[in-house]
């Protein structure tokens, strides 16, 4: 009987650095020698990488251009790490949230206001709730965000 193989198993370390959004997406192209010569640097690791690449100009004195080149960024992007560690240390380093951090314009007043405009009227699409929106509390609103709100609502409502 043929024995079957499983597929490998996907390394939980690139998973886990693609969802903080640390995974380095030009890791096989880095020329620096210390990534390859231990396993301990692992240039899938974008903080690592930074951190390594600030080192390399800080500790060994070496330029920034060819530093920067050798771990696939560039200048700017050497200068804005060199900031953020200088700032925050380690944390600094770390890749910052992209996009609005919650939906700021859509306050639990807003949210139920939008609630009850719907119950009453279930005809009332997201372009006209934002009207409302507008109308009623001078804030603008993109239908989309009202749509994932509503939905949001739900969501929680049916559990």
């Amino acid at each position: 009987m043929p024995q079957r193989t499983r597929p490998p198993r996907p390394d939980p370390k690139i998973e886990a650095l693609r969802v903080d959004g640390a995974l380095n997406r030009h890791a096989a192209q880095i020329t620096d020698p210390v990534f390859g010569a231990h396993p301990f640097f692992d240039a899938r690791d974008l903080v690592q990488v930074k951190y390594e690449m600030l080192r390399r100009v800080e500790i060994d004195a070496r330029p920034v251009t060819p530093t920067a080149a050798a771990f696939r960024l560039s200048r700017p992007s050497f200068y804005q790490a060199q900031r953020a560690f200088q700032q925050r240390g380690l944390a600094g380093l770390l890749p910052k949230k992209r996009g609005p951090h919650g939906g700021h314009k859509l306050t639990a007043e807003i949210v139920t206001f939008l609630q009850q405009a719907q119950a009453r009227d279930v005809s009332l699409r997201p372009v006209d709730l934002a009207q409302h929106v507008a109308d009623r509390f001078a804030v603008t609103v993109h239908p989309r965000s009202i749509e994932r709100a509503l939905a949001r609502q739900e969501k929680k409502r049916q559990r």
